[in-house]
This record gives C-alpha cells, structure tokens and sequence, in this order.
C-alpha cells in the first residue's frame, strides 16, 4: 500500500489526509510540535494514519506532501526527502509571511523556494488553489 508523508497538520494536510485514507493510502502525519501533539487526530482519522515526527514522515512516505506556511520551508526535512516526489501546497500570502523578493520580482515561486530548499526531491505544485474543507471530499463534482 502506498504511504503519504504529510508535513503540516493544519487545515490542508489533515484535510488532504482524510482525503488519502478514504482512497485506500495509508498516511504517516507531523506538525511542528511533538506526534503526542496529534493523537485525537490520529485517533478520528483512524487505522491508516500515524503520527510521526517531520524527519519520520518524510522517511516514511513513497511520497510526501508538504503543507506547512511558506515560512515554515527551512523546518521540512532535506536528506529524507531526497529523490523523491514533494507535492508543495503553500501559497504567497504577504500578509502572513512578509514580502519574499524573489517572489515579487518573478524569480521564483513559493513552490521554487520549496524546491531550492530541497535540491535533490521533484518538487511539484498542487491544492494550492483548493479551499481545504473540499480536499476531503471524494473528488468529484456534486451529484456524479
């Protein structure tokens, strides 16, 4: 069974996360607190999910998703990243994170900082325009 590492367990990775269990994934968690942190949602996402430390969830997922505030980037795990997919979810909101230049003058994305910070992972962009309470749904449109 393929495993999800989700790195961030605010709205979007607990939302993505219910979303993965429901399509038969099992998925290992982290905040940027302790995994003793997320037992009561470990325990309403069921069987299929864990929690873990950053570290540990990016070890242990064939992939992982990365759903943490764009200022948060320097906190997700390099070495166990390495060589594999990182779905990148951030979004540049100046107002929560300050002005980034290299975003405001086009040289980059938030996806692109996500990617320089991890150099050797196939960074990708995705949810990033999703309202995070319609990411648990079934995915597909109302009434198919």
């Amino acid at each position: 069974m393929t495993t999800i590492g989700i790195l961030g367990a605010g709205h979007v990775g607990t939302n993505l996360a219910k979303a993965a269990i429901a399509h038969g994934y099992e998925v290992v968690i982290a905040n940027s607190k302790s995994p003793d942190t997320l037992k009561d949602l470990v325990g309403e996402l069921g069987p299929h999910a864990v929690a873990a430390t950053a570290a540990d969830a990016a070890e242990r997922g064939d992939f992982a998703v990365v759903a943490v505030y764009l200022r948060a980037i320097d906190q997700i795990p390099v070495e166990p990243l390495a060589g594999k997919v990182v779905i990148g979810t951030m979004n540049y909101i100046p107002e929560l994170v300050g002005r980034v230049t290299e975003i405001d003058n086009g040289t980059t994305t938030a996806v692109g900082l996500l990617q320089t910070h991890l150099p050797e992972s196939w960074v990708v962009c995705g949810f990033s325009m999703i309202d995070a309470a319609e990411m648990s749904g079934d995915g597909h449109p109302q009434g198919r």
